[in-house]
């Protein structure tokens, strides 16, 4: 894959998708960029800031063609990256034909389950949009949108069985403050960055309910096993899951205060029913549609997933969360 020939286009105007814009800039020529709220565009043309996320930066308009019509934002790209939470993506899409994204490579930085389908990103493009899965890959973490404004340290990790795809994008994303992996595990990769919203969720409700360190590493040690348990099972090769891709992320996840998964756990863990807290969050904590998704796919894989078990019981049906994670404690080691 030529280094100078593709055209890469971010669709999505949230905080990772603005994070991204950011990253791309530092060596493209030219950035396709959807928005899909005609007064964000607006702004951000005037001003050069997203006025929702991560307003602090400082956009590089000279370099970006940012539109609201999706499929003309499509049609002058090769390289597609989705930004747009799971729970929206259909709809986001909608728009769009198999016609549209022939011939296209799909990047998804989402970290989520698409609801209702019940498939990780990755074959949801495969299976409505008939696209194969070498033009299909992931970018993951352990990286927060929040630190790449400040332009903090950060380690990406791109995976597709397309690993020459992976690595022209590793190249466009990388750089001064951005370090980059190439990966071949799609499947490994995406359920890790999916469940390690989950935990991040059951770290943010214990801490909501008092519970200390000691207690949370111990949770996310236990959550690492689980991650392990599911992804061998739905996708069994050899991967080292103590590796940046699916520990790192997990750890970031669990503990960052950048994470808003965490958050939304630690509102819950205080009282907060689920919908008082995503309305004061205003942002979308990806493991609360994750969990329920992972919960139907496992009534079919059957792992042992204690940890999930136990938030989708407090979001979903409601169990009071000390009673939960009472329970759970019993089922660590």
């Amino acid at each position: 894959m030529s280094q100078a020939q593709h055209k890469i286009a971010v669709i999505g105007a949230g905080s990772w998708a603005t994070a991204l814009v950011k990253m791309f800039c530092n060596n493209v020529e030219q950035l396709q960029w959807w928005i899909r709220s005609q007064e964000t565009l607006n702004f951000i043309n005037r001003y050069h800031h997203n006025p929702n996320y991560l307003s602090s930066v400082e956009l590089d308009i000279e370099k970006i063609e940012a539109g609201n019509d999706l499929r003309k934002v499509v049609a002058g790209a090769d390289i597609l990256v989705m930004a747009i939470p799971a729970a929206f993506l259909k709809e986001s899409i909608a728009a769009l034909t198999s016609e549209d994204l022939k011939g296209k490579i799909i990047f998804s930085a989402i970290k989520g389950i698409v609801p209702e389908d019940n498939l990780i990103v990755a074959e949801f493009f495969n299976t409505k949009y008939h696209l194969p899965f070498s033009s299909i890959g992931v970018i993951a973490g352990p990286c927060h949108a929040e630190e790449v404004a400040l332009e903090k340290l950060s380690y990406l990790t791109i995976a597709s069985q397309n690993t020459e795809a992976a690595s022209y994008l590793a190249s466009q994303i990388s750089c001064r403050y951005i370090k980059t992996t190439v990966s071949d595990d799609i499947y490994g990769t995406e359920y890790s960055a999916v469940l390690k919203n989950v935990f991040a969720i059951a770290a943010g409700i214990c801490h909501g309910l008092s519970y200390g360190d000691n207690f949370q590493s111990v949770l996310v040690s236990n959550g690492i096993q689980e991650i392990k348990r599911f992804v061998d099972t739905v996708h069994p090769i050899t991967r080292d899951i103590n590796s940046s891709a699916y520990l790192g992320d997990l750890l970031v996840t669990a503990y960052s205060q950048f994470s808003r998964n965490r958050t939304f756990g630690g509102m819950v863990g205080k009282g907060y029913s689920v919908k008082a807290a995503q309305l004061e969050m205003n942002m979308v904590a990806e493991g609360y549609y994750a969990v329920k998704c992972i919960h139907e796919l496992n009534k079919t894989y059957r792992v042992d997933m204690p940890i999930t078990d136990a938030v989708y019981r407090i979001l979903y049906e409601k169990m009071a969360p000390a009673i939960e994670i009472k329970l759970l404690t019993e089922r660590l080691s």
